[in-house]
């Protein structure tokens, strides 16, 4: 079942957050943590923001509201092969892609204007996920996190859901620990708190038909995080990862892919097999690459803090990212790279 626009409803109650307390381990690298848990919106001066989606830009169809009664949710979903197929893709806003250990990337998919069913398979939290979903206050779906993030997450006020929330269960066709999925849907039914706001836009956004500096032609590009390198091809107007580990049907249709060239440092703890657990620190700045209509634009990203929104600037002012789907790549500056044709 999907959940599109209906009015949702959110939970502070204790019964959700008891019933969300074991979160399970991911990978054998988690240990069970705590769980915790308008039509327009007005601005300065008395203005009112447009009827635009935050996490896309894109306009609101018919009497819709950008408010949606759900916060922001935002799944972690396992991003190797042993993940096949991702369920959910489609679904999404947006999705950012983050380095996590062994050189290998895990997934932050946002939902807001559309809430899905199952979406998979739910893998762990990071350090590094601070700083990608505070600007807009969402909540995170995950199987868990290490006792030392689950800490800083709580601290940063960020609201999680793990195995025994409404919705997760094992699916019996796929194997531990990609085997734990959750039915947005289901989760989202049991929230009995409105949200009244909309969120702040995710991104500095354009409008879709605006047009980019001239920058160079780009019909290909790979993100390469270590031992882990994104593949994408401009055709028909959009974006195809040429290795996404999503079915045909579910894919993520990607007006824009937007990689951000970001600092990554020691998380302070290892993985089951010895290695440090990176952490990337999305605040301060970094070189960003716009890609958009089979060309690219080269930029500068800034963020003055984990909670803030990002901006982009060129030599000739501030650049907007045009209305629409779009995949960040959080690329280390050090270890990483992109590369275009």
């Amino acid at each position: 079942m999907r959940l599109t626009r209906a009015h949702r409803t959110l939970t502070t109650t204790a019964a959700l957050l008891t019933a969300s307390l074991v979160l399970a381990a991911c990978g054998g690298d988690e240990e069970t943590p705590a769980q915790e848990g308008p039509e327009a919106q007005e601005i300065a001066g008395g203005s009112t923001l447009g009827q635009t989606w935050p996490l896309t830009g894109l306009d609101v169809e018919g009497d819709d509201s950008s408010a949606q009664a759900h916060p922001v949710m935002v799944t972690k979903i396992d991003n190797t092969a042993s993940s096949a197929p991702q369920q959910g893709l489609g679904s999404a806003d947006l999705i950012v892609e983050e380095l996590v250990e062994g050189g290998m990337t895990r997934l932050a998919v946002f939902f807001y204007s559309e809430i899905p069913g199952t979406v998979g398979p739910v893998r762990s939290m990071r350090a590094s996920d601070i700083g990608i979903v505070s600007p807009v206050d969402a909540q995170v779906v995950t199987s868990g996190a290490a006792p030392v993030t689950i800490n800083r997450v709580s601290s940063a006020g960020i609201k999680f859901y793990g195995e025994g929330a409404p919705g997760f269960s094992r699916a019996g066709d796929r194997s531990a620990p990609y085997n734990l999925m959750a039915d947005l849907s289901e989760l989202v039914d049991t929230f009995k708190e409105r949200e009244e706001a909309r969120p702040d836009d995710y991104l500095p956004w354009g409008d879709a038909d605006a047009a980019l500096p001239k920058g160079k032609k780009a019909s290909t590009l790979a993100a390469n995080f270590g031992n882990h390198v994104t593949n994408w091809t401009f055709k028909d107007g959009q974006y195809v990862n040429q290795n996404s580990y999503a079915a045909d049907d579910d894919q993520f249709p990607a007006d824009s892919v937007l990689v951000l060239r970001v600092p990554v440092g020691d998380a302070g703890y290892t993985d089951p097999a010895g290695n440090p657990v990176p952490e990337t620190k999305l605040d301060g700045t970094g070189k960003a690459f716009l890609f958009h209509d089979g060309r690219v634009v080269t930029a500068t990203w800034s963020k003055k803090g984990l909670d803030q929104p990002l901006s982009l600037e060129t030599k000739k002012g501030t650049l907007e990212v045009p209305a629409g789907h779009v995949w960040i790549e959080l690329v280390p500056a050090q270890a990483g790279g992109v590369t275009f044709k």
